[in-house]
Parts: structure tokens; C-alpha cells; sequence
């Protein structure tokens, strides 16, 4: 694993040749696929479910990221860690027993993520940092690829990264951030104890996804 976890989200992907797609990243250097699930409820747009990763999983030589944007995620969690996904992030706004969620997630083998909107104060995780293996920052608003990156979430993560480290846990929780990310900001990301980084612009609109995989690892470095 890199010091720098690049996850490309498949959302900006040509869906038309996803199994290309997905080679092609791989054998550029990614750590990851990222997998976003919109249920069209949580948030406007519809994408991915359990058939697709079921067969990205049989195909795919990367751990599957799954992020799920969906109102019922203590009833859906586990059918997507079953059907592959080696870490699964769900929602605190929606989740009812989110400590429960995170220990079935855990006990099925997969590590357990907390996602956090940009306008979700942070102390909303505060009870479950000592619990869970992820934290998903959203530094967009959920729901849309190719947006621009929110600036003040520099200033939350931050913060994050502070309560981590007051718990002894820094190393033990990844820190990933999702939305907007560029060889321009990851610096500053990294800096602020960003471990894992959600892109999807920046590579699969690359003509030359090993050189855009590059520039996110090595930019500020």
C-alpha cells in the first residue's frame, strides 16, 4: 500500500467499457476502485448496486471501496459487504444504530466507514471514532461527480485529524476525502491528515490514467 491511498471513483468512468476502464486503472497504479451507491432518495441521482459489484469483485485485482448514499443503510450495509466490498462507508445522517452497523460490518471481515457531509458537524462522530477502521470526509456535496472541492474542508479536516490523534488512533482510522480532488489540493489534504483519496476526474478524465495516478501521489511530495 502507498502512503497515499488513490481510490478512483468508477462513477466517472465510461460506463460503455467499465471492465476496460477498470483494467486500466489497476494497471496504472490505483489502490483502490471506489464504488459510489445513490439510491435516488438520499440523494437525487441513481447508480450502482449489488449485480455490479458482485462481478467487479470477481474480475477485479483491488480491494472495492464501497460508499453507500442511501436512507436505509442499517437495512442495505451488509448485502453490499457480502457481495465484496472490502470497506463500506455509510452515512451518520441517516444511520439509526450506527455503532451496531459499524460491529456487523467489522464481523463479516470488512473495515467499517463513517461518511460525513460538508455540512455535518464533526461531533456527530465523536462516539464512534474509538469504533471505526474509516472516515469518508465529503468535501463535496453528495450526489454528483465533477464538482469543485469545498475549501473550508481543509479546516475540518483539520480538526478530524486532531480528535483522532487525542484518542491515539491516527494510524489505526483512514482518514479519506472524496469530492473535487486535484494534484492541486492533495497536498494540503495529505498534509492535514488525509490518507486515502477519492478521485475521479482527475483520472478517468485523464488520457493517461498512470501519469494522473502519479501526479496525485507525488504532487507537494
Amino acid at each position: 500500500m502507498h502512503e497515499r491511498v488513490i481510490a478512483p471513483s468508477i462513477l466517472s468512468a465510461n460506463l460503455l467499457a467499465l471492465g476496460d476502464e477498470l483494467a486500466s486503472v489497476e494497471k496504472a497504479g490505483a489502490d483502490w476502485h471506489h464504488i459510489d451507491v445513490m439510491d435516488g432518495h438520499y440523494v437525487p441521482n441513481l447508480s450502482f448496486g449489488l449485480p455490479l459489484i458482485r462481478q467487479i469483485k470477481a474480475h477485479s485485482k483491488l480491494p472495492l471501496d464501497v460508499h453507500i448514499m442511501v436512507s436505509n443503510p442499517d437495512a442495505v450495509a451488509l448485502s453490499y459487504v457480502e457481495a465484496g466490498a472490502a470497506s463500506l462507508s455509510f452515512h451518520i445522517e441517516v444511520a439509526q444504530h450506527p455503532h451496531r452497523l459499524i460491529q456487523e460490518i467489522q464481523a463479516r471481515g470488512a473495515k467499517a466507514g463513517l461518511a460525513i457531509n460538508p455540512g455535518t458537524a464533526l461531533c456527530s462522530l465523536d462516539a464512534l471514532l474509538s469504533e471505526v477502521d474509516l472516515v469518508l470526509l465529503m468535501t463535496v456535496n453528495p450526489g454528483f461527480g465533477g464538482q469543485s472541492f469545498l475549501a473550508h474542508s481543509l479546516s475540518r479536516l483539520a480538526t478530524l485529524s486532531r480528535s483522532l490523534a487525542q484518542l491515539g488512533r491516527s494510524d489505526a482510522v483512514t482518514i479519506a476525502v472524496d469530492g473535487g480532488i486535484t494534484p492541486g489540493n492533495i497536498a494540503a489534504l495529505a498534509e492535514r491528515g488525509a490518507r486515502a483519496f477519492v478521485a475521479g476526474s482527475a483520472v478517468y478524465g485523464a488520457r493517461d490514467r498512470s501519469a494522473a495516478i502519479q501526479a496525485l501521489r507525488q504532487a507537494g511530495a
